[in-house]
């Protein structure tokens, strides 16, 4: 792996102490001449990096400067041209969220580890459930609902007890939050490939959010969500420390 490297930041002091010391030692070039991008945070920075630097096609190498770091390498500052010329490459597609609002307007985002649809007021939300032109679920009673890649079903998808998910599968996980009607539901695995729509039932009462990574829109009518194949982003991992292992290695905590 050459060393046309551009290192990228968070603002938290390690992280910021990291991009000096490591710029030091091995210099850094611009991002649209990299040949890699060294991401220096915690999962939440990489996720930023991912999205900023998509129309790239630059793999993106990320050392834990952050807290939980499941999407990191560990933080070293020796032997890091070895690491990369060494390193395993995972490929994520992510999800394309188009969510209308109630006005009309709509907003197209995209998602690396979930779209998630959640509340915005005190009453419970009402959601009707449709899965390729079919209608699955007429009226799900809850907090909100996610949609997660295998990449993001250790997060936010994983707390509301959904599916740790293969990082090489070609499913999503579809996992209610704090359901109320039915309430034995607890989701279901869907197709990667799956059309996902969700309608808002009395949007004005029990107003919903939509949220992708993060990026929220408010006040939505529907959501409509399949997997951007067009679009691949690729992570490198030092060996016997991917994603696969850890999602792995997850479930056996």
């Amino acid at each position: 792996m050459p060393a046309d490297i551009a290192f990228l930041a968070s603002s938290a002091p390690d992280a910021q102490a990291a991009l000096a010391e490591l710029t030091t030692q091995y210099g850094t070039c611009p991002l649209d001449s990299a040949q890699v991008i060294v991401a220096l945070g915690g999962d939440g920075f990489m996720l930023q990096t991912l999205h900023a630097t998509q129309a790239l096609d630059t793999p993106v190498y990320g050392m834990n400067r952050g807290t939980v770091g499941f999407m990191m390498n560990a933080y070293r500052t020796d032997g890091l041209l070895e690491r990369l010329k060494q390193a395993e490459m995972a490929v994520l597609n992510p999800l394309r969220m188009r969510a209308t609002r109630i006005d009309g307007t709509a907003a197209d985002v995209l998602a690396i580890n979930e779209v998630s649809l959640l509340r915005q007021g005190a009453q419970a939300a009402k959601l009707r459930i449709v899965v390729d032109g079919r209608q699955r679920l007429d009226e799900l009673v809850c907090d909100g609902v996610i949609l997660s890649t295998p990449a993001g079903s250790t997060a936010y998808n994983y707390s509301a007890h959904g599916p740790i998910l293969p990082i090489g599968s070609d499913v999503l996980a579809l996992t209610p939050v704090a359901a109320f009607r039915p309430r034995r539901w607890r989701g279901a695995l869907l197709p990667k490939g799956s059309h996902v729509r969700f309608e808002v039932i009395d949007p004005a009462k029990r107003p919903v959010m939509a949220d992708a990574d993060s990026r929220s829109v408010r006040n939505v009518l529907s959501v409509d969500i399949t997997s951007d194949q067009r679009i691949s982003h690729k992570l490198l991992f030092d060996p016997g420390h991917g994603l696969e292992e850890r999602l792995i290695r997850e479930q056996f905590v």
